[in-house]
């Protein structure tokens, strides 16, 4: 299995795949810059080529990049929509210069605008994104738990947007699983799961699917609010990501951990994922 986590760049780019390496980590998420900014100085060539390198010293399969908070594709507000777009190329630059895919931005909120005008706009920014994207990157959507006037908190926001945009081609889609159960669709049953997974097949589709955020709920089930938990801590449990981590048809997307006490508590997350495979194997 492909299992990550975030891991911070404080100490810069190259030392983050040994930490990582080092937890039992084989994949990991990173920002490409200071998260909290628009725009942040360029990357060191040599700097991107050593991060390179370490990440295949020490095994690491994939790694992805989220985008800025501050990104809103759908806003109204134009200064804050074009300082979106550029911050989105921006970043695809950065995230091809260090050979990352997959660039993971929340679509954005209406601010009360509502969520048919949301939408259309997050395809119109998308679409320009697209445009000044590098050929080795993805846009990345990530599913949001609905909290406020976040959009993609339903898996038909996110066919819209990718029946709308002009090439869907560059599009990918990451699925946080403390999100989706925070809007609701059920993990933890059996028949629940299934449905959910269904419904996802239908209406995006297992062929967008690039990257799962492993993270358990802190709140309940569909209480659109968006608070992680470590595995098996949460409202989702044990059963929830039995569920998941038995699932076929994601044994080769790369599942990152963004749960509370990151770096420093990640091996208490492998460890209860290593207890859940390992109880798959004695049923």
């Amino acid at each position: 299995m492909i299992i990550g986590g975030h891991m911070s760049i404080s100490g810069g780019f190259s030392d983050a795949p040994r930490r990582a390496g080092e937890i039992g980590l084989n994949a990991m998420q990173i920002f490409t810059k200071n998260q909290r900014q628009w725009i942040a100085k360029p990357i060191d060539n040599d700097e991107a080529r050593e991060f390179i390198k370490n990440s295949k010293k020490y095994g690491i399969i994939e790694t992805v990049a989220h985008a800025s908070y501050l990104i809103n594709l759908a806003t109204e507000d134009v200064e804050k929509f074009e300082k979106s777009i550029n911050s989105m190329i921006h970043e695809s630059q950065r995230s091809s210069m260090l050979g990352i895919r997959y660039l993971i931005f929340h679509p954005g909120a209406h601010m009360g605008k509502g969520e048919s005008y949301g939408l259309r706009r997050i395809v119109e920014g998308i679409d320009r994104i697209i445009e000044n994207l590098p050929p080795d990157v993805y846009v990345t959507i990530e599913t949001t738990a609905g909290q406020g006037s976040n959009l993609g908190y339903k898996f038909e926001h996110i066919s819209e947007i990718l029946s709308r945009i002009s090439d869907e081609k560059r599009v990918r889609v990451c699925i946080d699983t403390c999100h989706i159960f925070a809007a609701g669709y059920e993990l933890r049953s059996r028949e629940g799961y299934e449905k959910t997974m269904e419904e996802f097949e239908n209406l995006v589709g297992f062929k967008y699917l690039s990257v799962i955020h492993l993270n358990d709920s802190e709140k309940h089930l569909g209480s659109r609010v968006d608070r992680h938990a470590q595995i098996g801590k949460g409202y989702i449990g044990e059963m929830g990501f039995k569920n998941i981590l038995r699932d076929r048809r994601l044994e080769n997307t790369p599942m990152i951990l963004e749960t509370p006490g990151g770096e420093l508590l990640y091996p208490e997350d492998i460890k209860v994922i290593k207890k859940i495979l390992e109880d798959d194997h004695h049923d």
